[in-house]
């Protein structure tokens, strides 16, 4: 049952770090929700109004409170365990969208200071897709450059630039169907399915008419092209991929049972980026005109996009998070860190850690050229730190690097 729970002037509802599974609903008073920005590390303060819900994501997602909660006058506020604000939340379809697009809309700004952290130049739609395609183009996935370059023609078919892209296509198709054999996706097909809410969702035979087969290195949403449908993956991945700068990176490999492509159906802007098919794909491709019916008439697919929304929000932080640190050995130091966060160890007492990615890897989390990403890895090498082989890299002692890390960042630990 949800409890109301009386405040005292100035009593902490929650503090910042908390691990705390309750939902709460603001009933009377006034709330106020303080944190520190990532990149400023100046205070924020919001307060919650009455109506309004409060320690949503923490609670969807089990991580540590972002915020302090302290009530600012005597206060009222009803408790949800993560069961009953589920209950709620599924009987009420306007609560439903808010929440979506409130979550969506947060992504987005996160997105957004990502991108100028890393000087990334924000294109218009027509440039950004054009943008794309050379940069698959430039990686020599030709496949993934014609698909682009065909989307372009088809969004935009009275564009000055028509003749152009077309000779690009051409050009791009000739090659993809000259090295078709060396495709880099080639041998990448998986078609495996996981057991998952999602998949049990939809494995309705209802759902067989929205489904799309991808070939290998199939681009199936392009970054900066309008988006009208979001997917669900029901066998195979499919490889988040993000122009930065004229090239690309890569941000995430999604499996089944995931979604992809939800926030421009929710917010009415661009793709914010391109979607590949790892291997031989199916999807179920739902449109922007039977989205709210969707999901208002199947409640559970709102909590699996809703949780979505905060494991997305809270991992799109702790990235952003790295790339506001200005020392580069504590930069890269919380790059492990994270590493070890998203692959915890079976046995947490073991100290060394073995994450199998590249230099190359750690430029991308870290937001930095390979060149200095190399160059103060070698600083770690020569303290023994970590070793770095073939496709894989050894910490020592992940602990070392956690002190590293809070004595650099921040010197009074």
């Amino acid at each position: 049952m949800p409890k109301a729970m009386q405040y005292t002037k100035g009593s902490i509802i929650y503090f910042e770090g908390d691990h705390d599974d309750r939902v709460f609903i603001m009933q009377s008073g006034a709330v106020l929700l303080t944190s520190t920005d990532i990149e400023s590390g100046q205070p924020v303060a919001e307060q919650v109004k009455n109506g309004e819900f409060f320690g949503v994501k923490s609670a969807l997602g089990h991580f540590a409170r972002e915020e302090t909660a302290t009530a600012l006058v005597p206060t009222v506020a009803v408790a949800l365990t993560v069961q009953e604000f589920e209950i709620l939340f599924s009987q009420n379809k306007a609560l439903i969208l808010k929440m979506l697009r409130v979550f969506s809309n947060q992504l987005r700004q996160i997105h957004k200071k990502t991108e100028s952290i890393l000087n990334n130049i924000t294109e218009d739609q027509q440039s950004g897709m054009l943008a794309v395609a050379k940069s698959f183009y430039d990686d020599e996935q030709y496949r993934s450059a014609c698909d682009v370059y065909l989307k372009f023609l088809k969004r935009y078919p009275n564009t000055t630039k028509k003749d152009e892209v077309a000779k690009l296509y051409a050009d791009s198709k000739m090659r993809n169907d000259r090295a078709a054999a060396h495709n880099k996706y080639k041998d990448a097909a998986d078609t495996s399915e996981e057991d998952s809410t999602s998949l049990k969702l939809f494995s309705l035979p209802a759902f067989d008419r929205f489904a799309k087969k991808y070939e290998p290195g199939e681009v199936i949403i392009s970054e900066y092209e309008p988006g009208d449908c979001f997917y669900l993956i029901q066998s195979g991945k499919v490889q988040l991929v993000k122009c930065v700068n004229g090239t690309s990176k890569n941000l995430d490999i999604l499996k089944p049972g995931e979604f992809f492509g939800e926030m421009a159906i929710l917010d009415n802007s661009a793709r914010s980026a391109t979607c590949v098919a790892v291997g031989n794909v199916k999807c179920l491709e739902f449109n922007k005109e039977n989205f709210e019916l969707l999901i208002a008439g199947n409640p559970q697919i709102a909590l699996v996009l809703l949780k979505l929304f905060c494991k997305r929000i809270y991992d799109q932080k702790r990235r952003f998070r790295i790339l506001c640190i200005k020392d580069l050995q504590a930069r890269l130091a919380d790059v492990f860190l994270m590493l070890d966060e998203m692959n915890p160890p079976t046995n947490p007492a073991e100290k060394m850690r073995r994450f199998n990615v590249t230099s190359g890897d750690i430029a991308h989390w870290a937001g930095l050229s390979i060149e200095v990403t190399k160059e103060e890895l070698s600083k770690f090498v020569e303290k023994r730190k970590i070793e770095i082989f073939d496709g894989y890299m050894i910490v020592a002692n992940i602990l070392d690097l956690k002190r590293m890390f809070d004595t650099r960042f921040n010197p009074s630990v």
